[in-house]
Formats: structure tokens, C-alpha cells, sequence
């Protein structure tokens, strides 16, 4: 499948009607979802055939996005309920299928489940300190291969040191950075709009030392 191709198919996904604050829920646009997507998979390979898991999947643009590029199995986790509703209409309308988990990921049970890849726009830990630090955390326990997760450019050197020195990766390297188009979502937000900088992460998990 063609970048244009997926970008417009993620452009037809149904976003959030009233998101959470506290849950920090934000759509992950269809220009970032399928360049982090089409990234992983065309110069890494860790989309097609494998088996991925959407950390904190929303609407489900990441985990749909891995399933229009054929992986095996695509798994979409999140707390909020209504979110996985939104997520398995995504799916349905583009006839795709995608296994759903209702779980916080802090205390997050895939045993027995084996995960290539994960991919996930975490929150930036703005609203609840640390909460970027808890998907980084359980997703570098839970991938074998590797992880695609975003995070604020402000935050680099402290995602790096987190990643290699506490979560105990292989390796942590930017891809890209790339800037998040924030639409006025609360009513907190003053501007129609915000342009974030986020980089796009690959991390290689030390997936040895579970075996």
C-alpha cells in the first residue's frame, strides 16, 4: 500500500467526540499515523506479518493503520471503554480485524501472548507526571522486536536516558521529528490551535533477558 494511499484511508477514521482530559486523548492525525507506520514497516519491516499491539489506542488510527499493512495480528489496548467502542467501528468499516483490550497499561496482562511491535502515541505526561514513562516502561517488557512510540522533543535526552539506563533497551534512536498539528480540543486550550515538535521513536527492546 502506497503513503497516500493509507494516510487518506486514516483520514476517514471517526476521531473523538468528547475526549478526556485526564486521559490526555488527542487523535493521532492520519499524516503522522501513516508515516510512523509506513516508516516501521518499509525500513525496518516490523509491521507486515507481525504481530502488533496499539498502546493506548484511542479511535484505533495506529492499530488500524498496522492492519492496512497486513500484520498477522493487531491488538489495541486502552482504559477507556468508549474509545474501543470508536476503535471497533474503525475496524468494521474498513473490514479489518483487530482483537480489543479493555486495560490500564500499568497493570497490562498479555502473558502467553507474543507481541512483535509496538506502536503508541502515549500520553505526554502533562496532565498526570509519569504517565509517558508507564507506556514506555510496559511496552519494552512487552515487544520483542521493537517499539514506535512519540514523544515531545522537549523531553529527548530524558526518554533516551529512561529508555537504555531504566528500562534496560538495546537501543533508543530518533527517526524523525515531525510536528503534531494540536487542534483546540479542550476548553482549556486558548489557541484555535497548537504545532507541537515530537520525535518519532524506535526503541529495540532487550527482549534476551526475558527469555
Amino acid at each position: 500500500m502506497k503513503l497516500k494511499q493509507l494516510e487518506g484511508l486514516l483520514g476517514g477514521l471517526t476521531q473523538f467526540s468528547d475526549p478526556k482530559l485526564e486521559l490526555e486523548q488527542y487523535a493521532t492525525g492520519p499524516h503522522i499515523a501513516s508515516r510512523m507506520l509506513y516508516m516501521a514497516e518499509n525500513s525496518f519491516n516490523d509491521i507486515t506479518g507481525k504481530v502488533v499491539a496499539d498502546f493506548g489506542c484511542g479511535c484505533g488510527t495506529l492499530a488500524v493503520a498496522s492492519a492496512l499493512l497486513d500484520a498477522e495480528h493487531v491488538l489495541g489496548i486502552d482504559i477507556d471503554p468508549q474509545s474501543l467502542e470508536l476503535a471497533q467501528e474503525n475496524a468494521a468499516d474498513l473490514e479489518l480485524d483487530i482483537d480489543l483490550v479493555w486495560s490500564d497499561i500499568k497493570n497490562l496482562n498479555l502473558k502467553g501472548v507474543h507481541v512483535d511491535t509496538v506502536v503508541m502515541n502515549p500520553p505526554f505526561g502533562t496532565r498526570r507526571n509519569g504517565a509517558d514513562m508507564e507506556f514506555l516502561s510496559m511496552a519494552l517488557q512487552v515487544a520483542s522486536q521493537a517499539v514506535y512510540s512519540l514523544h515531545k522533543t522537549s523531553t529527548r535526552e530524558h526518554i533516551k536516558k529512561a529508555a537504555l539506563r531504566g528500562f534496560n533497551a538495546i537501543s533508543a534512536e530518533v527517526l524523525c521529528e515531525l510536528r503534531y498539528n494540536l487542534p483546540r480540543t479542550y476548553k482549556l486550550h486558548k489557541k484555535k490551535e497548537i504545532d507541537i515538535a515530537v520525535d518519532l521513536w524506535r526503541f529495540v527492546p532487550n527482549a534476551q533477558r526475558r527469555s
